[in-house]
């Protein structure tokens, strides 16, 4: 039986910045030979986006996504990180990248402050899901989990939300390793680092979502019952009281 969605103090929106491994194009030439690499992890997060429309449908929340690989350009980098380009974009004209900046990454940060500013202007509190994957390995190193929840730990909604969340999926799910801020720390630079800095942490709560890929990857029963999982512990926190 569906559990009922958040009351209405909350306003829930879900993104997903690495949706896709798409290349527009006009910038087609720059990635001949690297197919190898807009397959993997540095290309998109495998499983980001289903688990975002799976959130959205959900919560009857507005979803923002998109699916042009990060390789174009990092849309949860700042400006001024210096992996807002990648090694096949960072050496271009200065006007060819803001050209790249102007079509994807503005609008894109644009639309998801609009939806938090709409909300918080209508009286109600903003639970931001940023949905994410992560590579099972990286330089040798196994990752020790199969879900992370990041956030700030300075702010008190935002860890007390991923306390909650944590023990529902221990209550839903005890086989699963879920770990807080792992594998990458909450408060890095990012598109929900930006949206703190905006908004006061009574008014926006801002979570990356961050699932093991090899589970995305193998699909079948576990993926499914992944997604649910992170779905129904998602029902169960937000229900609770602050």
């Amino acid at each position: 039986m569906p559990r009922p969605n958040p009351p209405r103090a909350d306003a829930v929106v879900i993104t997903c910045e690495h949706g896709g491994k798409r290349i527009p194009s006009a910038f087609r030439d720059l990635f001949r030979g690297r197919q190898a690499q807009l397959d993997s992890h540095r290309g998109y997060d495998p499983g980001a986006l289903a688990m975002a429309r799976q959130l959205a449908r959900a919560f009857d929340a507005p979803l923002v996504f998109s699916t042009v690989s990060r390789l174009l350009i990092e849309l949860n980098r700042s400006p001024a990180h210096k992996q807002q380009f990648s090694d096949a974009t960072r050496a271009l004209p200065d006007d060819i990248r803001e050209r790249i900046v102007a079509r994807y990454y503005t609008p894109y940060r644009e639309q998801v402050e609009a939806l938090a500013r709409r909300s918080i202007a209508h009286g109600r509190r903003v639970i931001h899901i940023s949905s994410h994957s992560f590579t099972p390995e990286l330089d040798g190193e196994v990752r020790t989990a199969d879900v992370g929840l990041l956030y700030d730990p300075r702010r008190s909604g935002e860890r007390a939300l991923c306390d909650r969340w944590k023990k529902s999926f221990a209550a839903l799910a005890p086989e699963l390793r879920v770990r807080r801020n792992y594998p990458y720390a909450g408060d890095s630079d990012g598109l929900t680092r930006y949206l703190r800095s905006l908004f006061p942490a009574s008014k926006y709560v801002g979570i990356e979502l961050e699932l093991n890929q090899k589970i995305a990857l193998s699909g079948g029963r576990r993926w499914v019952m992944l997604k649910e999982t992170v779905v129904g512990s998602l029902q169960n926190s937000l229900q609770r009281p602050r």
